[in-house]
């Protein structure tokens, strides 16, 4: 026990004081209002279109049993998702992660699941030592591996093999595979590898290093799967489980609207947007089993939005005015847009968000196919869509294996990983 009863108490003090400090009663009108006033379109601070309606902008509401129970419009549905060690540093110089992806099939395709795509991604101070390697094969032809060495920096040498080794894992595997999918491939995360586009916005190393091959080439994965997709007419998407982007919130902080924006990101926006409550919502009273919840939340009714357009923050590069990271696109640049609607599960209180190509979401029948088929999965499961919980679990590397394969590498090259005191503190940890 680390804290005493007078220590508890002083806490929640400390929480009655805040809770007297911030109102948040507003709130509900100010989400009202962005998204009455400025989001068709949202203009950036140039004067350059952010955010667009695809189709009419509204808000949507959906019985979730209802849903849950409807005919899914995908007779079948691909999921992909990439693990990885996280990277680790050793004391010969080595920074290391290793990123294995897999594919998943609802019906179930055991044959396909049994694939893996392997990436060690590496980072090493001498320039003389040649790491890359070519794909090789293992596992009967199951499974390929290749190794990978990041260009040199002085700075970032952890996140940089971490984002290499996840995202060339998942865009190489996902290309390798894309034939096998004949309906809906579902990318657990967004459409495009956001921390890869994100260093062209951070600091001058970072800015230089986006410039480099490897990294414009895995860029080039995405770019080429949308492309396959796209020419196939099968639906490529994107399922964000924790949108963090700040499109719309940061915009109009850069704008002088005299709007005041409370919320960090623009999940918190669209969650108090999509949250229904009762009239008068009384917190003291119980549960309520059918409809609402104990802060008088509504959970009857999954809620969502109708699709945007993106061309904020990274979405930007793959706008049709971006240059794609310098990567030639073969279709019209503008179907490679990204596009997306917000999904709000009230049960867990946890918002959604799904993106897919402008060529897709341009097509009605295609966007309302793919609405229901989300907003479906969501309803009946509570959470991520099938197809990407069973991918997520057969690409997750467990805390067990991850400490496994790092005593490994320390046999392997004969030298220990670096310690940090919190490994020591708190041992392995997901």
């Amino acid at each position: 026990m680390t804290l005493d009863p007078v220590h508890v108490d002083s806490i929640a003090d400390l929480a009655a004081y805040l809770a007297r400090q911030v109102d948040d009663s507003d709130h509900v009108d100010v989400a009202a209002r962005i998204w009455s006033e400025f989001l068709d379109p949202l203009y950036g601070p140039d004067g350059r279109v952010v955010i667009e309606p695809v189709d009419e902008r509204r808000l949507r509401a959906a019985d979730a049993e209802d849903a849950a129970l409807a005919p899914a419009p995908f007779e079948t549905t691909h999921g992909l998702d990439s693990g990885t060690i996280n990277p680790t540093t050793f004391k010969n110089g080595l920074v290391v992660d290793v990123a294995q992806a897999a594919m998943a099939a609802v019906p179930s395709d055991l044959d396909l699941h049994r694939h893996r795509s392997i990436v060690a991604a590496t980072h090493v101070n001498d320039g003389t030592v040649p790491l890359d390697e070519p794909w090789r094969k293992l596992d009967e032809g199951y499974c390929r591996w290749r190794v990978m060495n990041v260009p040199r920096v002085n700075r970032y040498a952890e996140g940089i093999v971490h984002a290499l080794a996840l995202y060339l894992a998942e865009s190489a595997h996902a290309l390798e595979h894309a034939g096998s999918v004949s309906d809906l491939l579902i990318l657990d995360g967004p459409l495009y590898p956001v921390e890869l586009l994100n260093w062209r916005d951070r600091d001058a190393e970072l800015r230089e290093l986006a410039e480099e091959l490897k990294p414009r080439s895995v860029v080039e994965n995405y770019v080429r799967l949308v492309e396959s997709f796209v020419e196939r007419e099968v639906p490529l998407c994107g399922f964000v489980k924790n949108p963090a982007s700040k499109r719309i919130v940061g915009t109009l902080r850069d704008r002088d609207d005299g709007i005041d924006v409370p919320w960090t990101d623009d999940a918190a926006f669209f969650t108090r947007l999509l949250e229904r409550r009762r009239e008068v919502p009384d917190a003291s009273a119980p549960a309520d089993a059918a409809d609402h919840g104990r802060e008088g939340r509504r959970t009857d009714e999954v809620t969502f939005t109708n699709w945007f357009v993106s061309r904020g923050g990274v979405d930007a590069a793959v706008a049709a005015d971006g240059d794609a990271y310098g990567v030639e696109r073969r279709l019209d640049p503008e179907l490679y847009e990204t596009c997306f609607f917000a999904i709000y599960e009230p049960q867990t209180d946890v918002l959604y968000r799904v993106e897919t190509p402008r060529a897709f979401a341009s097509d009605p029948e295609v966007r309302e196919a793919l609405t229901r088929q989300f907003v479906g999965e969501v309803a009946a499961r509570r959470g991520p869509p099938e197809a990407v919980a069973k991918a997520d679990e057969l690409a997750r590397i467990g805390a067990g294996e991850k400490s496994s394969l790092r005593r490994k590498f320390e046999d392997a090259l004969d030298s220990d990983e670096v310690k940090r005191y919190d490994e020591l503190r708190w041992g392995d940890f997901e």
